[in-house]
């Protein structure tokens, strides 16, 4: 039986994470949560990866949750309470060590993500789509509200376009996903993979311990206040200026020179 999660490495510096379970639609169920998240738990430790993107096989980037394992859990003593708690934690907690990972992480693209799919896409650094990509939170048609995927939807997109995805449950193409910055940017499907390593091998040339240091920084701040934000800020760059890549880097721009990263 062919895994249902590939990992795939270009350069030693970029690593390629691909959902194969196309007979669920890559869904998010038990096995491929728990793929993913000790995945990016290796990804985070090793030092060589310096990006990191997360795509899929066949016309389904991801379903969501795996709506067969949920209805068998209703089966269960307590119908199924115990099972749907461990089931939410632990998808939170994949999606959050997508934020805490120290790599930039981006998301490609092509096909449908719908409910913890498109939340999938949201808690991504960056995504990238192919123009035929859609999406949805489409719980509500279900019963089930998108509560968990809302947490990371409303924290990329305006309330007031996350409240009509999630109210609504329609479907939206990757023009309107781009429009309320649910996607960076969208590409023919036969462009998509190029465009999207493209990026990735510009963000591998930036110097790792500053990307690492600025990813941490921008998801912390974005939790503060104004002046809390400016304080922990001030005090991240002050170390980050101290850092043998920052003194190499603004010595090479006054000196006109390629810089020469550690």
């Amino acid at each position: 039986m062919e895994d249902i999660l590939k990992v795939e490495k270009y350069d030693d510096s970029i690593i390629r994470i691909i959902m194969n379970d196309e007979k669920t639609g890559n869904s998010l169920s038990d096995k491929m949560i728990s793929k993913i998240s000790s995945t990016i738990q290796d990804i985070s430790l090793d030092e060589n990866i310096k990006v990191v993107i997360i795509s899929s096989k066949g016309k389904i980037f991801c379903a969501g949750h795996n709506l067969v394992e949920i209805s068998n859990a209703r089966d269960n003593n307590d119908e199924g309470e115990s099972y749907f708690r461990n089931l939410f934690h632990s998808c939170s907690n994949m999606m959050q060590s997508l934020i805490n990972c120290p790599k930039p992480i981006i998301a490609e693209i092509d096909g449908v993500a719908t409910a913890a799919g498109c939340q999938l896409v949201a808690s991504c650094d960056l995504a990238i789509a192919s123009i035929d990509s859609t999406f949805a939170t489409p719980g509500v048609n279900i019963g089930l509200f998108c509560s968990t995927p809302m947490v990371s939807l409303s924290r990329n997109v305006k309330r007031k376009d996350a409240m009509k995805m999630l109210l609504t449950g329609d479907m939206i193409d990757s023009r309107e996903a781009k429009r309320i910055s649910l996607i960076n940017d969208f590409f023919p499907s036969n462009e998509l993979s190029s465009e999207v390593m493209n990026l990735a091998k510009k963000i591998a040339a930036k110097p790792t311990q500053t990307v690492k240091i600025g990813k941490l920084a921008f998801y912390k701040q974005s939790e503060l206040s104004l002046a809390d934000a400016y304080k922990y800020t001030s005090e991240v760059m002050t170390k980050n200026i101290l850092n043998d890549n920052a003194k190499e880097g603004i010595s090479s721009f006054l000196e006109k020179r390629e810089p020469n990263w550690d």
